[in-house]
């Protein structure tokens, strides 16, 4: 009989794979706050593995707008490691995390960030979708 229940449980379609049974806003979290690691170590690649890696891939900053993984990617070099640029030390402030359904979820936060020089800081809204990968922003709107 308890060969048959394992047997049961094993082939069931409820049992959960690694990750699937973790709270959806810790795995938002986590992302988040890998990439605030990654960011502290100079790791831009790093911390774009918090994104979608695709061309669908939204990003809006000011008055500008990239479309895609990569043009995110060249954004953020451009922007933080061209010559005589820094990337400095980052924090997320004021996080909330939405779920929107079981799929995506809306956070909300400030970024601040700490240069030789300055302090710069700002607001931004984050679309996340769930992925094969696992939890990606899929658009990224940040002001500031």
């Amino acid at each position: 009989m308890k060969n048959l229940i394992v047997c049961l449980l094993l082939c069931s379609p409820f049992v959960l794979t690694a990750g699937e049974g973790d709270n959806p806003k810790d795995a938002i979290r986590k992302v988040l706050d890998a990439q605030v690691q990654a960011w502290n170590k100079g790791d831009l690649l790093g911390f774009m593995e918090g994104y979608w890696k695709s061309p669908d891939l939204s990003f809006f900053s000011g008055n500008n707008k990239a479309a895609g993984w990569q043009a995110t990617l060249e954004r953020y070099q451009k922007k933080y490691q061209g010559e005589k640029k820094e990337m400095g030390q980052l924090a997320f402030k004021d996080l909330s995390i939405d779920l929107l359904g079981t799929d995506h979820a809306l956070v909300k936060g400030r970024f601040q960030l700490q240069m030789k020089q300055e302090a710069p800081t700002g607001i931004f809204t984050l679309i996340l979708k769930k992925v094969p990968a696992g939890w990606r922003i899929i658009h990224d709107h940040t002001s500031g």
